[in-house]
């Protein structure tokens, strides 16, 4: 591969806190050096960038494909262009799909299918209990050595404590991630909004927002116990942020990730309860939306996904309550993660740090960061360039969008991955 070199770019990377323009230079699939204020050794190809905003590729930990079992819905192939359409240049597909990816040849299906595309990186999260039913415990040594990501029944919750603690005890022997939904079974059982007055007025089974609260609990107790590092997946609530600075205190090892749709969507959002705002968690009280984006702000929580949940559209027009929870959101995750920029003054930096370089570490990746020797893949973008979000228009094969007509800032001009520009 022949290197090139970006130039006039404003360099952007929340590992070094780099805000600067210079030039990029990549050979054999790394970044070579970075130049801020410099420009291009001579002999090698230039790609002008005309002073958009360069930055690290987006590796989302959360999303779910139809691929295998329910291909109409999404497939690696679909959910891959989505991705580098969106600036997001590694996946992190879930396992609660049919078949599960419970033991390791799923994962190194999921792991060849990806590359075989050639498009984005795809890695697989392996699945803690057989068929994610919370019962008997998945291969999740082999799947360890078989590349797992991490380990996680999606969005299913693992309702008995000593089937969790097994799987616990037994990923913490080898340092393995555990992700959990902190998703109260009881008190959720059948709901489909945040209970409140607009819940109450539109006849709508709902569960309070504490419950969220309640079963964090247990799952934090659990990790203490057993020592395990764990991820709090999809936290909506600020008292559950409360919950995780007590368990930091105490010395667990523990990370959040929040979805974009809880960052720019408030429980009034719904309006006339539209099913492309039915979501899981469901979306919370504006307190609890902007505790959410300081938690961003101040590094509380280390991830920011897309939460990328394909639905068509057989599945979503239906009364509310009957509707299949989730939105697409790997095509349009920069550009609504640029509203906290534009709308709530947070940096560029503190935007990016939570869909790269977070990621990246809680991960082990060797991404997420612009620096020699590290993978390049990374994204050019303009954070003030308008676009009115088309659904229709999606690149997944679902377009179940709340964001869907709504204004944003923050165009994606191109994406490479390993130096190969895949989209742009």
């Amino acid at each position: 591969m022949t290197a090139f070199a970006v130039v006039n770019a404003r360099l952007l990377d929340p590992a070094s806190g780099l805000d600067a323009t210079g030039a990029l230079l990549v050979e054999d699939s790394r970044i070579v050096d970075v130049a801020a204020g410099g420009s291009a050794p001579s002999g090698v190809e230039i790609v002008e960038a005309e002073g958009l905003c360069l930055a690290p590729g987006l590796i989302d930990v959360r999303v779910k494909t139809g691929e295998p079992g329910a291909e109409p819905k999404e497939t690696l192939k679909s959910a891959s262009l989505a991705a580098a359409a969106g600036g997001v240049t590694t996946i992190v597909v879930q396992p609660d799909v049919d078949p599960a990816v419970d033991d390791p040849a799923m994962v190194d299906f999921i792991h060849r299918r990806g590359a075989a595309l050639d498009l984005v990186r795809v890695l697989a999260a392996g699945a803690l209990t057989r068929g994610c039913s919370g019962e008997r415990m998945a291969e999740i040594g082999l799947m360890d050595e078989a590349g797992a990501a991490y380990f996680t029944d999606g969005d299913h919750t693992i309702v008995n404590s000593r089937a969790l603690q097994r799987v616990m005890t037994y990923a913490a022997a080898f340092d393995a991630l555990v992700a959990v939904r902190p998703v109260e079974p009881w008190l959720n059982d059948g709901a489909v909004a945040t209970a409140g007055d607009a819940a109450a007025w539109a006849g709508l089974a709902a569960a309070p927002a504490l419950a969220e609260r309640i079963q964090l609990h247990r799952d934090l107790t659990l990790a203490e116990l057993t020592g395990v590092r764990i991820l709090v997946d999809l936290i909506s609530t600020e008292a559950a942020l409360d919950s995780l600075d007590r368990a930091r205190a105490r010395g667990l090892q523990v990370a959040a990730s929040v979805s974009i749709n809880h960052l720019c969507f408030n429980d009034l959002d719904a309006g006339d309860w539209r099913t492309f705002y039915r979501l899981d968690p469901p979306l919370r009280a504006e307190s609890d939306r902007l505790a959410m984006i300081e938690g961003v702000r101040d590094g509380r929580i280390e991830v920011i996904t897309s939460a990328h949940t394909p639905a068509p559209a057989e599945d979503k027009r239906r009364p509310f309550a009957q509707a299949a929870p989730g939105a697409v959101g790997l095509e349009t995750l920069l550009a609504a993660a640029l509203t906290l920029h534009h709308e709530h003054e947070l940096t560029l930096l503190e935007v990016l740090r939570p869909l790269t370089l977070g990621p990246a570490e809680l991960l082990g990746l060797d991404g997420g960061r612009l620096t020699a020797g590290a993978p390049a893949d990374f994204v050019l973008f303009d954070p003030n360039a308008p676009v009115v979000i088309d659904a229709d228009a999606l690149r997944s094969k679902s377009r179940n969008s709340p964001f869907d007509g709504r204004r944003l800032q923050g165009k994606v001009a191109a994406t490479w991955v390993g130096g190969r520009r895949i989209f742009g």
